[in-house]
């Protein structure tokens, strides 16, 4: 007799979840902090230098020039500001949505030390003689924009024009005489003489002192505009920096480029999301469904999490949001291939049920936490928008194993228990033509397609296949090596948004004519080639970024976006992208080694890295830029690779179990080859999945992950190609050699329980 009230709760629950997503979306997706990818800013990266060698760089130093440097931008009005200490004495700066990037560029690297000098570079009084706060925009008799501040002591400023005006002149020079000079930040070399009377001065005003002046409000004259004297004001306000500031990193985003690129990943992640969706009820059938209310659940819930958290999302954040809808689903299509698998055993969908999601909970568990490892270890190395991008990734696998286990569970369990679904097999995409009788208690014969393979039968085929792919990839890298991008090699990037229909040529002439820099290499990208990347291999001025960037922001309207990477910092991500590789590898290892045996996690190393080389290999063949973001790509590989291997191994360790001893190769290889077959429409349905995401982010996302999403789809493949005939082969062959000694003896298994016992 079906139970209706589990029906109408399945549909009470689905009412509620759509209320809920519908009426907070919209104020959850606004609070969510955009990152300078997604809406404009920049990014700098200080090191922080003594200003003399008596001066000690300590913790209490770096904190008074973040608090410097936060009161300037608090002058900015700018929300979105994230000012860290970094080790080494670095300080990082990112604004968000800041308009004007060249005044804001040169407010935090202004050393703003004020001096009162005479015109042979004596100094008389400096910063320390202001009233703290007093500098503001003011306007003179004519109207033209003045700055006025206060000093702490009129009677010393009284003194000081007393001296320079009563100073006898020079026949030789008299027009330089009775002058006081105003400098910021004034460099020793510099000489007043030489710069006097030219429109490009480094002193800020020099007028002249008559007579002694016993005002405290002092009013500095110069070729201002109100925005400029506005700025010289805001800058005095905010007091000179204690240190010294170099640039060492920097990276600009327009306005523009932001928007663009965000509107197309989303636009790309839409279409993504949305074909995962049907292929999972196309294959699956009801319960693909239910995995289409539970991903929905898990947007909303990720969206949710990010913005408690107060997470800045990123463009690669999108990305990874997406990918991680083909990723949660990998936990629907674990349980779900277990289920038809009890059902055409034989078993009643009840039970069917029961078993299924018994079975793959362990598989679901260590498939996600080898992922997690790779995420945190991604975090931790990782800069900027690639942290952003781990910061999503993590938070997408905790969030799918409740909605993609606990969730699903909930949802098919009000049918199942409702007893709509008794005799229905065929919901579940089983034919009942493939359903063995159980009464004849016989195991069903593992089949991929309906057809038996022998796979392993196979495995030096599929050896040697990847052996000479290596040796091919070897010696591809040693002739082309990699076109590494800025990221590793130092230097400056510039591209440029332009109206439609940019040539090379014409952007090279016109650095070379109009800036006297020469790129390396000009490259045209965009759905209308309405994109030009310039790459530089030395680091471009900050002066030279201002013009060209005003430059084009005049001819397109658009800013162009700057990067710039020092040689030390190019050194720096490239050994802190080989640590995350290692650091992941040896993380996974010890993981598996305590699930499952080391034999599983030495093996499953070995095509992790067999998946990361083909990646580094194609970008040789390809001349594809090589970027901090590939090394994020290879990361998410590395984790999704040894999920799907893990797979595999479950359904090994599973099937060892239940033979509980092993006597000769052939039969661990029938258990070998079974345990594939078994999982084999997994491997591919899952990858599947993720491969529709990176795919629609390859083809529809924005430029600037192009490189990244093609890295995910090569490694994606790959992946799977290595956990089928590569990590379980192997296996197979170094545990087939312990059979000369002895029989393989497993115990039974257990709840809860870690690897076989040999």
């Amino acid at each position: 007799m079906v139970k209706r009230g589990r029906i109408v709760a399945f549909f009470l629950v689905l009412v509620v979840l759509g209320t809920l997503i519908g009426t907070t979306i919209t104020n959850v997706t606004k609070d969510i902090k955009l990152g300078l990818d997604l809406q404009g800013g920049f990014e700098i990266l200080y090191d922080v230098e003594a200003i003399n060698d008596s001066q000690n760089i300590d913790q209490q130093a770096m904190e008074a020039t973040v608090e410097a440097l936060n009161r300037r931008v608090n002058a900015l009005g700018i929300s979105e500001t994230n000012i860290n200490i970094e080790s080494g004495h670095r300080i990082r700066v990112q604004l968000a949505g800041v308009k004007d990037q060249q005044q804001a560029r040169k407010l935090l690297s202004t050393q703003a030390r004020l001096s009162f000098r005479d015109v042979n570079g004596k100094e008389y009084m400096n910063g320390s003689d202001l009233v703290e706060g007093s500098a503001q925009l003011s306007y003179d008799k004519n109207n033209n924009p003045i700055v006025t501040l206060d000093m702490k002591d009129p009677s010393k400023f009284y003194d000081v024009t007393k001296e320079i005006s009563g100073r006898e002149q020079d026949p030789d020079t008299p027009y330089l005489e009775n002058l006081m000079v105003i400098w910021l930040d004034y460099d020793k070399d510099s000489s007043f003489a030489d710069q006097y009377g030219k429109e490009d001065h480094n002193y800020i005003s020099a007028p002249r002192v008559s007579e002694p002046i016993r005002n405290k409000s002092v009013q500095i004259e110069g070729n201002f505009t109100s925005e400029s004297a506005k700025q010289l004001a805001d800058i005095l306000n905010a007091g000179s920096l204690p240190v010294n500031l170099k640039e060492t990193y920097s990276t600009s985003v327009g306005a523009q480029f932001g928007e663009q690129a965000m509107n197309k990943t989303i636009f790309a992640g839409a279409i993504g999301i949305a074909i995962i969706f049907l292929f999972m009820i196309f294959f699956y059938r009801f319960p693909g469904v239910i995995a289409a209310v539970t991903l929905t659940a898990y947007i909303y819930l990720i969206l949710v999490v990010f913005d408690f958290m107060q997470g800045v999302l990123t463009l690669p954040g999108i990305a990874a949001l997406v990918l991680g809808v083909g990723m949660a689903v990998d936990a629907n299509i674990i349980t779900y291939e277990r289920i038809k698998e009890e059902l055409k055993s034989g078993k009643s969908v009840m039970s069917a049920f029961k078993a299924g999601n018994r079975q793959s909970l362990s598989t679901i568990l260590d498939a996600n936490i080898t992922t997690l490892i790779a995420a945190t270890v991604l975090f931790i190395f990782g800069t900027s928008s690639v942290k952003g991008f781990a910061t999503m990734l993590i938070v997408s696998i905790l969030v799918s194993f409740i909605t993609a286990v606990y969730g699903t569970r909930f949802l098919m369990g009000l049918w199942v228990k409702s007893r709509f679904l008794t005799k229905k097999p065929n919901w579940f995409g089983v034919h009942s033509k493939d359903i063995l009788p159980i009464e004849k208690g016989k195991e069903v014969e593992p089949t991929f397609m309906r057809r038996k393979f022998d796979l392993v039968g196979v495995r030096n085929r599929f050896f040697a296949l990847s052996i000479v792919l290596v040796v091919a990839g070897i010696i591809v890298l040693s002739i082309f090596k990699l076109n590494l991008g800025i990221d590793f090699t130092s230097g400056s990037r510039l591209s440029i948004l332009s109206d439609g229909n940019i040539k090379a040529a014409q952007v090279e002439q016109t650095l070379d004519e109009e800036f006297d820099v020469k790129p390396k290499k000009v490259v045209i990208s965009g759905d209308n080639n309405e994109i030009a990347v310039a790459r530089f291999e030395k680091e471009l001025s900050k002066s030279k970024i201002a013009d060209i960037q005003t430059y084009y922001e005049d001819k397109y309207g658009n800013t162009p976006n700057v990067s710039t990477v020092s040689p030390v910092v190019g050194q720096e991500l490239a050994k802190n992208a080989a640590l995350a590789v290692l650091y992941a590898s040896i993380g996974i290892i010890i993981y598996v080694t305590i699930r499952f045996e080391f034999f599983f996690a030495l093996t499953a190393i070995i095509a992790l890295l067999h998946d990361a080389f083909f990646i580094i290999a194609l970008f040789s063949i390809t001349r594809l830029e090589f970027d901090i973001t590939i090394i994020a790509a290879i990361l998410t590989i590395v984790g999704y690779s040894v999920n799907d291997t893990i797979v595999t191994f479950d359904r090994i360790r599973e099937n060892l179990q239940r033979k509980r001893k092993v006597k000769s190769f052939k039969e661990l290889a029938k258990i070998v080859n079974d345990s594939l077959l078994q999982t084999l429409t997994r491997s591919i349905n899952t990858v599947l999945t993720v491969i529709f995401a990176a795919v629609m982010l390859l083809i529809f996302g924005a430029s600037s992950i192009t490189n990244f999403s093609f890295a995910l789809v090569v490694g994606l493949i790959a992946g799977t190609y290595s956990s089928v005939f590569i990590a379980a082969q192997l296996w197979l062959i170094w545990r087939g050699r312990s059979l000369k000694e002895k029989p393989l003896e497993f115990a039974k298994k257990k709840k809860n329980t870690g690897g076989p016992q040999v």
